[in-house]
């Protein structure tokens, strides 16, 4: 029996061009009309997952910044691991030295140093995944970004440390040199009390160890007095593999990557073909009992 249903976002819940296919939505919805929660469980912060989601009518928690951050149906702030002073200087200084571009989350916003960088790292994070860059339209959104507030733009990353309340919950580098981002990774992951996962091949997402989508899945469930037997959790990439080995039950994309499938008690279909939403009527005929 499925209690509750963890969703990634990015290659998983929403197609290429951002959003949730129809098949997804009303998979989530008869889901949910059968008292089943369904959790988004992202990389993303809270303002940029929210955004695919507040043009349904669809209310879920969100596990955000891979488990940096928790949020209930209400948006409430449930928790969050911040990355401590010492641990934001072991991570800059391995990057800095293998000298690999990153952003800095926090509970304020994103912050670049550079927005012409973002802009080509994901001009490359797209044709790493077999996809032909939309430079005008990448440039639009990123500035679309900066207008809102979500992203914001920094002479230095220095500035952030001396704002009262604000704390730093995820670095996300980047690199097109993949043997920058493996030695890099290699070394922060040294770091028992650093969680270093990919939602790409050309990215590695660094938070606190205690900060997992895995762990914070396994609280909600906690929560909601449900097994982790009963729990099914979606997901197509590196960053998705601690809640798929938590959960009794796993899927993963056709679109995912070799190990998240290798993992997984199921394949479902591309993220392109609604898969999210196959997985679910598929796990509700078979395990629904």
């Amino acid at each position: 029996m499925i209690r509750l249903i963890a969703t990634d976002m990015d290659g998983t819940l929403l197609n290429a061009a951002h959003e949730i296919s129809n098949e997804n939505y009303e998979a989530i919805k008869y889901a949910q009309s059968k008292g089943i929660t369904v959790v988004i469980a992202t990389g993303r912060a809270f303002y940029e997952a929210n955004s695919p989601i507040e043009k349904t009518d669809l209310t879920l928690p969100y596990i955000c910044l891979n488990g940096a951050e928790v949020r209930d149906e209400e948006f409430n702030i449930v928790h969050t691991s911040k990355l401590t002073s010492s641990l934001i200087n072991k991570i800059t200084g391995v990057l800095n030295k293998e000298d690999i571009y990153y952003q800095v989350y926090t509970n304020f916003g994103i912050y670049t140093e550079d927005p012409e960088k973002d802009l080509e790292i994901y001009v490359d994070i797209a044709e790493k995944a077999g996809q032909k860059a939309d430079v005008k339209k990448i440039r639009s959104n990123i500035q679309s970004r900066i207008d809102n507030g979500t992203l914001k733009t920094v002479d230095s990353y220095d500035e952030i440390n001396n704002r009262p309340g604000e704390i730093i919950l995820k670095i996300l580098a980047f690199a097109s040199d993949l043997t920058k981002i493996d030695r890099a990774k290699a070394e922060i992951s040294e770091s028992q009390s650093l969680a270093v996962s990919s939602s790409s091949r050309g990215n590695i997402e660094i938070t606190h160890s205690d900060a997992q989508k895995g762990i914070a899945l396994e609280a909600i469930a906690e929560q909601l007095n449900v097994p982790m037997s009963e729990v099914m959790a979606i997901g197509d990439n590196l960053n998705d593999v601690s809640m798929l080995e938590k959960a009794g039950f796993a899927v993963a994309m056709e679109n995912g990557a070799p190990e998240v499938k290798e993992i997984a008690d199921y394949i479902t279909d591309t993220n392109e073909n609604s898969g999210v939403g196959k997985a679910i009527i598929h796990a509700l005929k078979n395990y629904d009992r």
